[in-house]
This record gives C-alpha cells, sequence and structure tokens, in this order.
C-alpha cells in the first residue's frame, strides 16, 4: 500500500540536516549520486550505500549502514506527518529539494523489521523530446487534442522524464489549461503558452480519489495522471478521454500488449467486451520504454515502442471475437502511422553506433528474428525495417 506524500522545502530538510549528529552525510551522498550522474540511491541496514549509475548498482565507500545511521537520515528527510503515516503502513512516498544538490523523490519503507530509503534523483529541468533520445513522433501524439496516451515501462524505465517532457510539448505549443495530479510533484512546470496546475498528493489533495472526482470542474483541457492505479483512477481518465479531454498517464506493464491486456484485466470478464469498444474509441497511444547501457560512451538511451490507435488497432480492439495482434499491428502502421517496435528501436541505436550488437539481442523482444534482420533477413511482407534509414529511435 503507497500512502500519500508531500515535498519537503529545501529549507528545512537542509536545516535538519545541518543539526543533525555526525554519521552519514546524506548531503555529500546525494551529490555524489548527481556527480556521477546517477539515477538511485539505495539505503539498508548491514550494507554500504548503493549507487544505481548508468542502471548497475555501486558500492559507496562507506561502512554498512547501522540502525543509527537510518535513524539520523530519517531525522533529517522526513517531517511529522511523513513519520505519523510511516508508523500506519510502514511505507510513505515524498519528495525534497536540497539547494545546491537538487530535487529527489524519496520512499521510506520497512524491511526485516528495519528502516530502508530508496531516493530517487528528479532532473532539474525537463527535457525536450528531442533531447532525450525519444522518437519525433512523441511530439505529434503531444498534440493531440482529445484522448488516453499511456506511458508505460517498468520501474527506472523513464516513464516520468518523458511524460514530463510530453506535458512540455503541449505547455509550449498550446494555449491550454493543464492539470496534474501527482504523488509526488517529480517535475516542476512553468507556465509557457499553457497554463499549467501541479497537485500534490497529500499537499494539494487528499488521496488521488478526491482529486480526481473534482478534476474535471477545475476546466481542464490536458489532465496528467501520475499512475493508473486501480479501476476508479482508469475510469475517470477514460470518462475525461471520452469527453473531449487529452489525458496522460503511466503503468508499469512491459509492451504495449500488455498494456491494454492490463487495461482489460481491472474489468470482470462480462464486462470487457464494452470496454474494448470504450477503449478502442478514447486510446491514442501507448508508449513503452526501456531503457539500454551505450556501448559508446557511459550512459543509457531508450529503446522505444510507439503503438498508434490507427483504423486497424481500433478494429482489433473493439472486436471481441478477435485476439490481440498488436505487435503485428505495429509492424504494418510504421510506414504510415510512424509506429515502431522496440526491436526497430533497438537496431536504430545499433546501426547508429550507440549500442552493440550483444546488448541490442539482449534486449529485443524477439532475439531469433533481430539476428535475421541484423543479417539483413526479413519476411518479405515486413518493410518495417526499411524506416531504420530514417529518424526512427
Amino acid at each position: 500500500m503507497r500512502t500519500r506524500s508531500s515535498t519537503v522545502r529545501c529549507s528545512s530538510v537542509s536545516a535538519r540536516m545541518a543539526d543533525a549528529p555526525a554519521g552519514i552525510d546524506l548531503r555529500q551522498l546525494l551529490l555524489t549520486l548527481q556527480q556521477q550522474g546517477g539515477s538511485d540511491c539505495h539505503l539498508k541496514l548491514g550494507r554500504p550505500p548503493m549507487l544505481r549509475v548508468h542502471g548497475d548498482l555501486v558500492p559507496v565507500a562507506h561502512p554498512p549502514l547501522t540502525v543509527a545511521d537510518l535513524k539520523g537520515i530519517a531525522d533529517q528527510v522526513m517531517a511529522p506527518r511523513h513519520r505519523k503515516e510511516f508508523e500506519e503502513v510502514r511505507d510513505v512516498d515524498f519528495a525534497i529539494s536540497l539547494q545546491g544538490v537538487g530535487r529527489f523523490r524519496v520512499n521510506a519503507f520497512q524491511q526485516r523489521g528495519s528502516l530502508a530509503f530508496a531516493i530517487r534523483a528528479v532532473r532539474a529541468e525537463v527535457g525536450s523530446i528531442a533531447a532525450l533520445n525519444l522518437p519525433p513522433v512523441l511530439n505529434t501524439i503531444a498534440l493531440r487534442t482529445r484522448g488516453l496516451v499511456l506511458v508505460t515501462g517498468v520501474t527506472g524505465s523513464g516513464k516520468s522524464t518523458a511524460l514530463a517532457a510530453m506535458i512540455h510539448q503541449v505547455n509550449a505549443n498550446r494555449a491550454v489549461n493543464i492539470i496534474t495530479i501527482e504523488d509526488p510533484i517529480e517535475y516542476w512546470h512553468q507556465d509557457r503558452k499553457a497554463c499549467v496546475s501541479q497537485r500534490e498528493i497529500g499537499v494539494d489533495a487528499v488521496s488521488f480519489a478526491q482529486a480526481l472526482r473534482r478534476v474535471l470542474r477545475q476546466d481542464p483541457d490536458v489532465i496528467m495522471i501520475g499512475e493508473i492505479r486501480d479501476l476508479e483512477t482508469l475510469e475517470v481518465a477514460m470518462k475525461a478521454a471520452d469527453t473531449g479531454h487529452l489525458v496522460f498517464s503511466t503503468l508499469h506493464t512491459m509492451d504495449a500488449a500488455h498494456t491494454i491486456e492490463r487495461l482489460l484485466s481491472f474489468y470482470p470478464p462480462d464486462q470487457q467486451a464494452n470496454v474494448r469498444f470504450h477503449l478502442a474509441s478514447t486510446l491514442q497511444a501507448v508508449v513503452s520504454l526501456r531503457l539500454v547501457p551505450r556501448s559508446d560512451r557511459p550512459g543509457r538511451v531508450p529503446a522505444c515502442e510507439v503503438l498508434i490507435n490507427s483504423a486497424a488497432v481500433a478494429d482489433n480492439m473493439r472486436d471481441p471475437s478477435k485476439a490481440l495482434e498488436i505487435p503485428r499491428l505495429i509492424r504494418e502502421g510504421t510506414v504510415q502511422y510512424g509506429m515502431q517496435s522496440f526491436d526497430q528501436s533497438l537496431r536504430h541505436w545499433q546501426t547508429q553506433g550507440v549500442i552493440s550488437y550483444e546488448t541490442a539481442l539482449r534486449h529485443a523482444t524477439n532475439p531469433g528474428e533481430y539476428a535475421l534482420a541484423a543479417q539483413g533477413i526479413a519476411g518479405a511482407s515486413d518493410t518495417s525495417w526499411d524506416q531504420l534509414s530514417q529518424d526512427v529511435r
């Protein structure tokens, strides 16, 4: 169970750090994380701090953490309301900002009876779609005027970053009202052409359910929901998309096919035929992400699968007598609609010299087909690989 979250301002956190007794220097640890280009910091009893750098966990040169160390960290970053929530459910989310270091999303949780922390670095600036090496078609998707757009992937695959880039694209190009509901707020959006109001659970709203029930009364054109976690959230998202709003959200699913199956699984079997029809009319696109290690220099690049809800995709979703054929429809929609599979994206990065063949093969959805395509062998009717000469990412 996840609880409410809130943002801790840098002044209050810095003051608690200054008053903290000698022990682990959390500020320096998080500064090191930023300097090394890392994404996460893991703190648990009996192990030194671990930093995730370019996808790999690396131990810090520090003695194993003690109960006193972890209590000291809690004293520095957790406000009284966080402690109360943690005592109730043994798990709490919040965000902190440290002046001169950066902004971080924190999850405090209990494991084996002891306190632990997972701390994620959040980029100060919202990157553009191009700067993040995401497919150019996402610019077009972001500027749709209605419907549901889902960004999916496993934890740490770049969903929040990609979603922020798409909101940035809307903000820069459309004079609309954007409402975001987040837990916690990760990226701050300054008003540009759009008016952006960001609501954080625990600070600006009591719960997702409460915020979602009233979001349509706030005159939104675009709604961003941090994550679809339950049926109630999905129902509001689909209702808003069906009534002329553009809705962005995320799901923890591996690819487009699993995303649609996951959406259907929220409903009992006797309702799924109606849900398929509804989804076929509201879904605009599914963007699925995997971060892949680079071979040309340290870092990772996003392998990206893109499903656009074309007429053929909508027909497939609408008909309950048909099995979902999403991978085939993505291949067939490459040229006309700009869809792409994970394997196409991997092949693009390989041919550009950004990732190695071995890495591409290891992350491919269909390694056997990928190996054949890399050798120039593909089915006669499969023209999707021809797009590799264009700007597919």
